[in-house]
């Protein structure tokens, strides 16, 4: 069977992280989205994204076709109901459709003509950008079960102090010693080739992807996913890193989602929790103004090849576009737009010829390429988005 997972209404409320990937490549818990389907299934996806992307994400259709809500994770149930679909059937959850079998002739899909079957246990959905971060505990565990079922975890050195041991899983190739690992709170998972480095002290949930890097004496509290290529530094908390991202120095992130290829100057740090204790609004690109998240603890969201300088401070509920490079005395601004260049002192148009100079120079030393779909993304997100900056 050909599976496609497809963006579904909610993409515009998952940016700035959807400004660069369809929502299947969001990283919750270990794992994509596209990487949690594909384990489960046994079996490749492709993608129905925007157009632009398309060149970098494409989709493969065949006669059959079964196309999946990419904000949906699945589960065991979830799976078996898909993988026994048939033509003109589609499963649902509160309305809102999860799965659907589709072939080639149909120029258009009218549910009204499908067999609609309830999904009726739990499952786990991404409709907003703090889910990233609210929901990683869960995904966190569910990862974890997914990934080590049946498998032997390579022996925790001596050096480790250790707590809930059954509960850690460490790949080939990681190197950790004179750390605290405590998993009596949740499962830890440690990649292929990762680091822990002396001094650290982990609570779990947390995750350390495959080549991520832990530095000298740093405090990461649950849940915590620290993706593929990052290095992370200071204090932690319930934050997700995607990949290629780094906070390598003192400073505290807390309850915060980075995209890929983002940079947290040294002794930077971030509110997440207001003065008066109000639940935190962010901005929503969609309606053009801040929407209550209903949650307390809120800190930062940060797009896709965006920096801060050193000493920079980020309020409550901040959000940062793409290719934005902050820096300065004093709090920036609570939305910072796409291409921004400057902090509280006053910001302009950061220039894609500039931003791409530094994005080549950035990936070079992680030997990844700069791609003409990467160059063709991020001119798009500058152009459809120009009248935000400044």
């Amino acid at each position: 069977m050909n599976y496609i997972l497809y963006d579904g209404a909610g993409r515009n409320n998952l940016l700035p992280f959807t400004f660069t990937r369809p929502v299947a490549d969001i990283r919750i818990g270990i794992l994509t989205i596209r990487e949690k389907w594909e384990k489960y299934l046994g079996n490749t996806t492709t993608t129905v994204t925007e157009e632009y992307l398309a060149d970098k994400y494409p989709m493969v259709e065949m006669a059959e076709n079964i196309m999946i809500n990419a904000s949906f994770c699945p589960n065991e149930g979830l799976v078996e109901m898909i993988q026994f679909l048939q033509p003109n059937q589609a499963i649902v959850k509160n309305e809102e459709i999860i799965a659907f079998f589709s072939t080639d002739e149909q120029d258009e899909v009218n549910f009204e003509e499908y067999d609609l079957i309830e999904f009726e246990d739990d499952c786990l959905q991404v409709e907003y950008t703090w889910d990233i971060f609210q929901k990683n505990d869960q995904a966190i565990r569910d990862d974890f079960e997914l990934i080590t079922q049946d498998r032997q975890s390579q022996p925790i050195p001596s050096t480790v102090n250790v707590l809930g041991a059954e509960n850690i899983f460490i790949e080939e190739g990681a190197v950790l010693n004179f750390c605290t690992l405590n998993a009596a709170t949740g499962p830890i998972y440690i990649g292929k080739d990762a680091e822990i480095m002396e001094g650290s002290v982990i609570r779990g949930p947390f995750a350390l992807c495959d080549h991520a890097q832990v530095k000298l004496a740093t405090k990461i509290y649950g849940a915590t996913t620290v993706g593929p290529h990052c290095r992370v530094g200071g204090e932690v908390n319930n934050s997700v890193m995607f990949a290629y991202s780094n906070k390598g120095h003192d400073g505290f992130l807390g309850n915060a989602v980075l995209g890929e290829w983002c940079n947290i100057g040294a002794d930077s740090n971030n509110s997440n929790l207001k003065n008066n204790y109000e639940s935190v609004k962010l901005w929503n690109y969609e309606t053009e103004r801040f929407v209550n998240t209903g949650l307390q603890f809120c800190g930062l969201m940060m797009g896709d090849h965006s920096k801060c300088g050193i000493n920079t401070m980020f309020n409550t509920g901040t959000v940062v576009g793409v290719c934005a490079n902050i820096f300065g005395a004093g709090f920036p601004r609570n939305y910072i737009a796409n291409f921004t260049w400057g902090g509280a002192q006053g910001t302009q148009a950061y220039l894609p010829k500039k931003a791409f100079e530094t994005a080549k120079i950035v990936m070079s030393r992680r030997h990844v390429d700069f791609t003409p779909e990467d160059e063709a993304i991020l001119t798009h997100v500058f152009n459809e988005t120009k009248e935000w900056q400044k």
